[in-house]
């Protein structure tokens, strides 16, 4: 909690999995529920998920389906909140993409924006980025509050299948 901001934090592994870079859907989930528990809000009000996007096939569905998971367990409606990732704007940054999703999720906060994700021409169905509660944001919009202060969380993974979540909060217009 020494962020400004920082709502909830978690840390956590995949867990056994086929082998040391493929993402374990259950490992992710286990560290979402943790850092939402700590956040001590529901999921459902969070409207942009700063993902760590590895742009592989594998690691995007199994990213996109534990946060899909996530928000249809807490009654999420469909389309409702915004993922993206970083890496569609810089490329990969190895050992400090997370740094780097973190870095764009706090001046979308800040500037009250939900930031594009670029270079997505048809979202990935099986990721559940079709009918589910999360859409791809292709261009710059204003972030809009409604009755719920913004709300945005953040995924990084890291090598051997770590995986970190942090929930942040603004409440100021």
């Amino acid at each position: 909690r020494g962020v400004p901001g920082a709502r909830g934090a978690a840390g956590g592994s995949d867990g056994r999995s086929k082998s040391m870079t493929a993402p374990h859907m259950e490992g992710q989930r286990r560290t979402l529920d943790r850092a939402y528990r700590q956040a001590d809000f529901s999921p459902s009000t969070v409207s942009l998920f700063e993902a760590h996007g590895t742009g592989t096939a594998l690691g995007d569905r199994t990213e996109c389906q534990s946060v899909t998971g996530l928000l249809a367990d807490h009654g999420a409606p469909a389309k409702t909140a915004a993922v993206g990732s970083v890496k569609s704007m810089i490329g990969h940054t190895k050992c400090t993409a997370g740094v780097a999703g973190l870095i764009k999720t706090a001046l979308a906060l800040h500037h009250k924006t939900l930031p594009p994700t670029i270079n997505v021409t048809q979202p990935n169905a099986e990721a559940g980025l079709v009918d589910g509660p999360l859409y791809v944001n292709s261009e710059l919009r204003p972030w809009i509050r409604g009755a719920t202060p913004r709300r945005a969380g953040v995924s990084a993974f890291g090598f051997g299948g770590t995986n970190a979540t942090l929930i942040f909060q603004r409440f100021t217009d």
